[in-house]
Order: structure tokens, then C-alpha cells, then sequence
């Protein structure tokens, strides 16, 4: 299996679990409060959807073969659009939405733990 191939299982195998993640959490706030559990995919959402945003370009440019420091810069500037749409989807749940804060940040925070945790786990079993 190709380094390329065997990259996107690993980053599908990673894009799935966090969606778990903002699933799971979603259901266990919702236990609390319907609104509760909205929040918190809206939180899970800030951080998932940048996430496969970035993944999506990521796959779309690893064809090309760019110079070493255009690859640098080309991976700095979609962690930089990463952190603001997450941050502008979040400025949304809260200010548009009226979502609770406590749900949503934790659900947020989740996954990001999964996006950080995840691949030790996904690589020890591969």
C-alpha cells in the first residue's frame, strides 16, 4: 500500500472518530437538554468541519508536487484558515444561536483531544 493511500485511511479512520466524538457528546448533553444537545454539535461541528475542509485540500494538492517551501507555506496557511472558520463557526453558535456555553466548549474541546490522541491510537493498531 502506497504512503498516500495508507495517509488517507488514516485520516478517514481520524475524520470518523471525531465525528463520533461530536455525536456522542451531543446525545449525552441532549439527555440533559434538547438545546443542550445542539450546542454541543455545534461545538463538535467548529472543530469537525475544518477538519475535513483541510483534509479535502490537503488530498486535492498532495498530487502536485510543490517546492519544500511552498509546501510549508501552502500547510501554514490552511491551518491559519483552519483556526479562523472554526472560530467563526463558533462566534456563530454563540452570538447567532444563543447556544450554551458549557456544552459547546466541551464538545469542542473533545475533539480536538480526539484529533490529538487519535492517531497514536490508529497507528499502535495498524
Amino acid at each position: 500500500m502506497s504512503v498516500s493511500l495508507l495517509s488517507r485511511n488514516v485520516a478517514r479512520k481520524l475524520l470518523f472518530l471525531q465525528f463520533l466524538a461530536v455525536i456522542t457528546m451531543g446525545l449525552l448533553f441532549c439527555l440533559k437538554d434538547p438545546f443542550w444537545g445542539a450546542s454541543a454539535i455545534g461545538g463538535g461541528l467548529a472543530a469537525w468541519l475544518p477538519n475535513v475542509v483541510f483534509m479535502i485540500f490537503a488530498w486535492r494538492h498532495q498530487a502536485h508536487t510543490p517546492a519544500k517551501g511552498r509546501m510549508a507555506w501552502t500547510f501554514a496557511i490552511g491551518e491559519v484558515l483552519k483556526v479562523a472558520a472554526s472560530f467563526s463557526i463558533l462566534v456563530v453558535a454563540l452570538v447567532g444561536y444563543k447556544a450554551v456555553v458549557l456544552p459547546l466548549i466541551v464538545t469542542w474541546l473533545s475533539v480536538l483531544v480526539v484529533q490529538i490522541l487519535a492517531p497514536a491510537v490508529i497507528n499502535n493498531k495498524g
